[in-house]
């Protein structure tokens, strides 16, 4: 495991320490990636991991405790370290286990559609530049970082966000400001990770993701793009996933007030043990293991197991459901719906407005913690609009991203469209399932955008895997934002980074939907069980 945080910690708050693996016979080494604990020279995220990790690996063959044969372990920064040593391919990895990470930085880890994963982004910037303020000795600028990270959940509420003052320094290193300034995908983030470079991937991956993550959308599309792209047949064959109901930290069965089951504390740490078994020792533990094993969130009884396998990547199957209202779906208490027939007949617009200075917050509230939360006291706002179907008659079981089209119009220049799923329970509990987000800068960049104009606007939702039971109601809920979970838009070409109250605009959102707006949900289906 390589990885930034000190090595002595080695992820042990979702591994097992490394005395564990060494039990069952395997010699373990925790690497201080460059310039993070006892490492010399300058930590700059991701940059020097490619060249770092595979010179690592030929070190530590020459070393007498060595049979030649490697694996590689560890969850976020430490599941990067992984695809970018083995986008190199040095001598003797065998297999990795990259788990909440993503081999595009900028689609899966930054960035969601244009909109930057603000909450995420601050906060682990903040982390990271507090060791570097001591590495250098910087008492000042440790000092107001250290005062930022008491306060870490108010860091992302400060506008202009690039001006936070604890990110000031100019002593500090610039990676975090360079997060803020690189808006658009290209050469800056592709030189930090292996999107334009999986087909020099050539070893078996076990991904291992949770559905409530910061970086679901990278762990998901890493396991698809490697499935498609890896180096060579045996590489894209031999690629696994683990999905289940977790966050960041920590894995199991309970998130904030949720508990999701004995099913969801499964034991990851003896598979990942299989995992290696199968590979370095030839025990072929894993050679009768699905290609996907995915918990199904949602609660629908009896179940032997909430836990689904599949060799299927991504399904064939899903159902479209379209908006419908008599012009008046804002909140809950509107009448928005979900139809399973597109509309015949022409229907009054939808709007709501988008104010940046009081944004709809994320799920999770102004602190966009991850889980199931109930939604269901942010839904009686005007500033969002509600589409609910009627009650289902047999259970759905929705696997994988969620495609949402509107036909919508903005009054700005620039603006934001979120879309959240969301699962209502027969006792009215709104429970957040999913949500995406989609800026206009970034979906319509090599086509004509204006404002008061409708446009087609279509985009996914991160993925999951969910049953909706029968007499649960699918639910689909619009705003202009899910803040602090991803950045404001200031509603004009400021850049959002640079944008305070002194520059907010406000903006008008016009939903179309109907004959000739056919805005609509499609809900992927669960492909079959292995």
């Amino acid at each position: 495991m390589r990885q930034p945080y000190g090595r002595d910690i080695a992820s042990t708050v979702v591994y097992p320490h490394p005395v564990w693996f060494a039990r069952h016979g395997y010699n373990v080494v925790i690497q201080d990636v460059r310039g993070r604990g006892d490492s010399e020279g300058e930590f700059y995220p991701f940059r020097y991991e490619r060249h770092d990790g595979a010179e690592t690996i030929r070190w530590l063959r020459s070393r007498p405790e060595s049979n030649g044969k490697f694996g590689m372990y560890g969850f976020s920064y430490q599941g990067a370290t992984q695809l970018l040593a083995a986008a190199e391919q040095p001598e003797g990895l065998l297999c990795i286990a990259p788990a909440m990470t993503a081999c595009d930085l900028y689609h899966g880890w930054f960035y969601h559609h244009g909109a930057l994963r603000l909450s995420s982004a601050m906060g682990w910037g903040l982390q990271m530049l507090r060791s570097d303020a001591r590495r250098l000795g910087l008492h000042q600028a440790h000092e107001q970082l250290e005062a930022a990270w008491a306060n870490l959940r108010l860091q992302p509420h400060f506008a202009p966000y690039a001006k936070l003052p604890a990110l000031q320094s100019s002593s500090l290193p610039t990676y975090v400001q360079d997060w803020f300034e690189h808006t658009e995908p290209g050469k800056f983030w592709s030189a930090l990770d292996v999107s334009t470079s999986l087909a020099q991937i050539n070893v078996p991956a076990l991904h291992v993701l949770g559905w409530y993550d910061t970086y679901l959308q990278g762990s998901y599309d890493g396991f698809l793009a490697l499935a498609r792209h890896a180096a060579t047949p045996f590489a894209r064959q031999n690629q696994y996933l683990l999905a289940g109901p977790w966050q960041h930290i920590p894995w199991g069965s309970r998130i904030g007030d949720a508990n999701l089951g004995p099913d969801a504390a499964m034991d990851t740490d003896a598979l990942l043990l299989r995992w290696f078994n199968h590979w370095l020792k030839d025990s072929n533990e894993f050679a009768t293991e699905p290609r996907i094993r995915h918990f199904a969130l949602g609660d629908i009884q009896p179940l032997a197991s909430r836990w689904f396998t599949t060799d299927v990547l991504t399904s064939t199957e899903s159902i479209t459901l379209y908006l419908s209202s008599d012009g008046r779906a804002n909140s809950s208490k509107g009448d928005g719906t979900l139809i399973i027939e597109p509309p015949s007949d022409m229907q009054p617009a939808d709007y709501f407005v988008y104010d940046p200075e009081v944004p709809v917050f994320a799920p999770g509230g102004n602190t966009a913690l991850s889980g199931p939360f109930d939604q269901s006291v942010m839904e009686q706002g005007n500033n969002l609009l509600v589409f609910t179907s009627a009650p289902l008659l047999d259970p759905v079981h929705v696997f994988g991203s969620v495609e949402l089209t509107l036909y919508c119009a903005t009054s700005a220049s620039n603006a934001d469209v979120t879309g959240k799923l969301v699962r209502l329970t027969p006792d009215n509990r709104a429970e957040f399932i999913t949500m995406g987000i989609v800026r206009s800068s970034y979906l319509f960049r090599n086509s004509t955008y204006a404002p008061d104009r409708v446009n087609k606007w279509t985009f996914t939702l991160e993925p999951t895997s969910c049953i909706f039971a029968a007499g649960d109601q699918v639910r689909l809920e619009i705003a202009g934002s899910a803040f602090p979970l991803y950045d404001r838009n200031p509603s004009s070409d400021i850049a959002p980074s640079l944008a305070d109250p002194w520059t907010w605009q406000r903006c008008t959102h016009t939903l179309q939907h109907g004959l000739h707006y056919p805005s609509h949900l499609r809900l992927p289906l669960v492909p079959p069980q292995s």
